[in-house]
């Protein structure tokens, strides 16, 4: 099983780190560990094997189903168990998720130790980061196809609301965005990657403008970002289009977002800088003196968050790596007037990226 493997590499970062064991909290960490989609459960992973999956009396069922192959605590207080299970195994440090364990959590696993060791040594708490973020940056071959699965829902949803004529003068942006949704979840999706980005006329020179009650006029700009959710897994893509007849700025920004756009995507290399992917785009903008209007970071990765690592910008870190999923978006935003995005996911590999994001990205005018 895929989570066999995942586990085997936090193991050895915990090996790396002289952990005796690791106590994964973050839900979304622990379903990328075991499988497990419900909302109690938490993992204590020993460096040395014989791993334990806690959760409450609700899920026991669901376990046995979706972690079969973990040795299954049910406890009421998940994390507590699993702590005293720690410790009754001998572990010396425990590595922690400091970014999810509140202060006062942290306060009450201290408790639990001390009761737990009851007079011996307690074992030392140790913040791991985000340790298992950093695996789940590189996707596997099923990660992969998940998110070919999410993009062609996406892709589908939109071609079929366009051929349609849904997106039309007289529509809302409420309107058009509700109707992607239905039809994202129509064509198979779990759920919208994240609020769905309608934004027509002067509101498309809001990079993340909420949808409203503004309606579409021949003539706008439109651009919609939106995804949909598929095992999990998220995708993430940007079209801006024309209503009616396109006028020669809006055609100048899009060719010049184009532009951008093909640059970053151009520059998804194995090991290279994300903070040079994003100059590579931003350098197109910024040479026709729009520097002032691309006004957020290139792209980011997408999978089990719409969110995730790594960050490609100008503050970003670190290199690109075969398997990385991520977006590619560079816009120009003119206050008052309108903007484009155009913004593809795709997965790095040791030869040219694959695009998963299949809408032609010509300007279209409807």
């Amino acid at each position: 099983m895929r989570t066999a493997e995942r586990r085997e590499r936090l193991r050895a970062t915990a090996a790396e780190r002289g952990l005796d064991a690791v106590l994964v909290t973050t839900l979304l960490n622990v379903r990328y560990l075991t499988g497990f989609t419900g909302s109690n459960g938490a993992l204590l992973l020993r460096t040395d094997g014989g791993d334990v999956f806690g959760t409450d009396g609700r899920y026991t069922t669901q376990a046995g189903t979706q972690v079969p192959d973990v040795e299954l605590l049910v406890d009421r207080a998940t994390v507590a168990g699993l702590a005293r299970e720690a410790v009754r195994r001998g572990a010396g440090r425990i590595g922690y998720e400091s970014h999810e364990v509140t202060v006062d959590g942290l306060g009450q696993l201290e408790r639990v130790l001390v009761d737990a060791a009851a007079g011996a040594t307690v074992p030392e708490l140790v913040s791991v980061r985000r340790a298992v973020e950093v695996l789940r940056a590189v996707k596997d071959d099923d990660e992969v196809e998940a998110l070919r699965r999410a993009c062609a829902v996406a892709d589908r949803a939109l071609g079929e609301l366009a051929a349609e004529g849904a997106l039309r003068p007289g529509r809302t942006e409420l309107q058009v965005g509700r109707e992607l949704d239905a039809r994202m979840l129509a064509l198979g999706a779990e759920a919208p990657s994240f609020e769905t980005i309608v934004a027509t006329g002067a509101n498309s020179a809001i990079p993340h403008h909420r949808p409203d009650g503004t309606e579409l006029r021949g003539g706008d700009l439109l651009k919609l970002d939106f995804g949909a959710t598929v095992d999990g897994y998220h995708s993430d893509m940007t079209r801006t289009v024309v209503l009616g007849s396109a006028a020669d700025w809006q055609r100048e920004v899009y060719a010049l977002v184009a532009e951008a756009q093909a640059a970053g995507r151009a520059a998804l290399a194995v090991g290279a800088d994300v903070v040079a992917v994003d100059a590579a785009s931003r350098d197109v903008i910024v040479a026709a003196g729009h520097g002032e209007h691309f006004t957020h970071g290139l792209g980011h990765g997408v999978g089990l968050e719409i969110h995730e690592a790594p960050g490609i910008g100008p503050l970003g870190a670190g290199t690109l790596a075969a398997g990385m999923a991520v977006t590619v978006e560079p816009g120009v935003y003119l206050p008052g007037h309108g903007g484009v995005r155009i913004e593809d996911t795709l997965v790095v590999t040791a030869d040219a990226p694959e695009l998963l994001t299949l809408t032609s990205k010509e300007l279209l005018v409807l």
